[in-house]
């Protein structure tokens, strides 16, 4: 697998080793369409290099064990946290920061 990467500001495409993490203007791609990769027209593609595969590692192993346990972990049930309800406490951009409000309390009710 590899990730690849449109920095836009120097009009490059950049395809390298899986990202550890998500990132606007990221995408992940398998063996044979990275290889059939090519850039749009006036940009330049850099391919980094990518190390062979190896067995994992036991941190590897640790984090696929940690995500089955909380994939597996029961889905709260009614009563927890009501989906689309709050009190807008903050805003970045296009982000809302919510806060919610206790069961049965209307927002604006304390």
């Amino acid at each position: 697998m590899f990730t690849l990467t449109y920095v836009y500001r120097d009009s490059t495409a950049v395809l390298g080793p899986l990202a550890t993490y998500a990132e606007p203007h990221c995408y992940d791609l398998c063996a044979e369409h990275s290889e059939r990769l090519t850039a749009p027209m006036g940009w330049e593609l850099v391919r980094l290099p990518v190390e062979e595969e190896s067995e994992p590692s036991a941190d590897d192993l640790e984090a696929l064990a940690d995500a089955v346990r909380e994939a597996a972990r029961p889905a709260p049930g009614p009563g927890h946290e009501p989906v689309g309800q709050g009190t807008e406490v903050g805003r970045r951009g296009h982000l809302r920061v919510l806060r919610s409000e206790p069961a049965g309390t209307q927002p604006g009710q304390e």
